[in-house]
């Protein structure tokens, strides 16, 4: 029974992942906002979207002034923008994190900012929704990346390997031209957000696979 289980999963996650209606030709011409395009995951963005022909308008901040930039930017730029969105039918495209789904350790304050824009986003698709509003928003929940304020914040403590940036600027881009309500990458992503919802509280032991760290020795 429980090979069959596995193995009906298996199946399911196989035609997810590969019922793939992406044609790159449908971004030429597009007209892109990419916002923080100057590193990370923005910047590999502003790099395919470029090679696909799309019209890009870029914004980027120092680094100094991005750790100022916070949830309510978030919100105040998608407020000023859905006028737009609304009359052309268009999409947003919102780049968050595992982090954004599953908290983990030592990363209070950007998981909270991440969890804050999925529950903003996720209110928001359902308002669209009711308001019969033709405008998708796809959430991308990506692993760490190289140069990321995560990343910096965990790094020699986490186990995890950063995700390579081309590759997940990809899949953001193939899931926002096909209007998905959701990316996960790497794809495991998706599995590991569904087994949260069945152990919200893991053990600690459990926690610390993916930690470099150690208990105290006992007294």
């Amino acid at each position: 029974m429980k090979v069959l289980l596995l193995v009906g999963l298996g199946a399911l996650f196989f035609a997810y992942y590969w019922d793939d209606n992406f044609d790159p030709a449908s971004l030429q011409g597009a007209r892109v906002l990419l916002t923080g395009a100057s590193v990370g995951i923005g910047e590999e963005l502003a790099y395919h979207y470029a090679r696909l022909g799309s019209h890009l308008v870029l914004t980027a901040h120092t680094e100094a002034l991005l750790q100022k930039v916070n949830f309510l930017s978030y919100v105040q730029l998608t407020s000023l923008a859905l006028p737009s969105l609304t009359d052309s039918k268009g999409s947003l495209v919102v780049v968050s994190s595992l982090l954004g789904r599953v908290p983990t350790s030592f990363s209070s304050p950007y998981s909270a900012a991440k969890f804050a824009l999925d529950s903003f986003f996720g209110s928001l698709r359902r308002e669209l929704d009711v308001q019969d509003v033709n405008v998708a928003i796809t959430m991308c929940v990506l692993g760490l990346q190289d140069r990321a304020s995560a990343a910096e914040g965990v790094r020699g403590v986490t186990r995890a390997k950063a995700a390579p940036g081309p590759k997940a600027a990809l899949a953001v881009i193939r899931g926002s031209a096909t209007r998905a309500s959701g990316v996960f990458y790497p794809w495991r992503f998706h599995l590991l957000c569904l087994l949260r919802g069945w152990m919200p509280q893991p053990r600690a032991w459990f926690i610390r696979q993916e930690l470099n760290v150690t208990t105290p020795a006992a007294a």
